[in-house]
């Protein structure tokens, strides 16, 4: 379907249909969010589901994982990238923490002004209108060109995204060939069978044996990334080429895309609930690694989640896609749940510390 060199640029993406894609992204699940947020734990058995305890090999000869997010060049995706690197520093060599070392894949095409301040390596976008304006779709194609030209050190590999804040040091999560990864309520292979089918033929195996997951976060040995990598930008491509799959998986079609990819493969993740926290639908940070602040937090000033309604306090990232969000943001009012808050707080530490915040800039 697609090679894995000799690929030239694509037309630079608008940022208009980069802010409406992601704004849809968000609210389209909104509605999904509030009615099976309560339920979705208990979609997979509890041989599937991982509780909150460290287990390791003890002959693993290296342990650590090396941090990865794709990213483009955008304002809007620079600062999350920013916020998102200073706090791995934070975490990195704290107890418990197996982080090694780290890489923005930039699949822009070019370098950007973060080139000196985050430690980047530029890949090539999508060629041609292949993405659709679904920007995503680039994140396959850059691990692809990135596991090629990059050296990389670790046996491990944690792809993460610009929107993730480290919470607690993360440990790594994987066990030898087995996978880590998040399960997300809203990927069901086996309510989507008819579909799954045309990527997934029955001589594979049952539906079941597909993960509820998405490509992040994900913490995978390099080799099987490797393996995994081009057939999930196969796979991808032929879910956006076929209309009755891109109209049911919309903005989760990539997520799917990574599910099916591994299962053709044969690999199973451990599925850690613990992995990530949703704010402001998760209400406590606990003992969970790592904070996703994809969903927008409205509230009164009575502490009441406002339900998708611009609130009299709120905190969205996409109320900054057009530059990064002032220092000292307000905090949330009395009685919103100890994650936004903390939420709040470690975006104020990040602007706080980082130079240049406000132009965009190395400092």
């Amino acid at each position: 379907m697609i090679g894995r060199k000799g690929m030239g640029r694509a037309s630079p993406i608008l940022l208009v249909l980069l802010a409406l894609g992601f704004f849809f992204a968000s609210y389209n699940l909104l509605t999904v969010v509030i009615h099976n947020k309560a339920s979705y734990l208990g979609l997979w058995g509890a041989d599937r589901l991982i509780e909150p305890v460290i287990q390791r090999h003890e002959n693993a000869k290296n342990s650590k994982y090396h941090v990865a997010l794709t990213a483009t060049d955008a304002p809007y995706s620079q600062w999350q990238c920013r916020i998102m690197y200073y706090w791995y520093k934070k975490v990195k060599d704290m107890p418990g923490s197996d982080m090694g070392k780290f890489t923005r894949v930039l699949h822009s095409g070019t370098a950007d002004n973060l080139m000196e301040e985050i430690p980047t390596v530029v890949v090539d976008p999508l060629p041609g209108d292949l993405d659709r304006g679904y920007i995503v779709l680039n994140r396959p194609w850059a691990f692809v060109q990135w596991l090629e030209k990059a050296t990389i050190e670790e046996e491990y590999i944690l792809m993460a995204e610009p929107d993730h804040i480290f919470v607690n040091p993360l440990p790594n999560l994987a066990h030898g060939n087995s996978p880590a990864g998040y399960p997300f309520f809203y990927i069901i292979p086996a309510e989507n069978e008819k579909i799954i089918r045309k990527f997934y033929p029955e001589e594979k195996g049952p539906v079941t044996d597909i993960d509820p997951i998405g490509n992040s976060p994900v913490i995978i040995k390099k080799s099987l990334l490797e393996e995994i990598a081009p057939t999930w930008v196969n796979v991808s491509l032929r879910m956006k080429d076929d209309p009755e799959t891109d109209k049911a998986f919309g903005w989760v079609l990539e997520m799917y895309a990574y599910a099916v990819a591994s299962a053709l493969h044969g690999v199973r993740h451990i599925l850690r609930k613990d992995f990530m926290l949703q704010p402001p639908w998760d209400l406590e940070v606990g003992k969970t690694f790592i904070i996703h602040y994809t969903y927008g937090c409205d509230y009164n000033l009575k502490g009441e989640l406002t339900y998708g309604k611009i609130g009299e306090w709120r905190f969205d990232k996409r109320s900054y896609l057009n530059g990064p969000p002032p220092r000292n943001l307000s905090l949330p009012p009395p009685g919103v749940p100890e994650s936004v808050i903390r939420l709040v707080k470690m975006v104020n530490e990040a602007t706080a510390n980082i130079p240049g915040w406000n132009t965009l800039t190395s400092g």
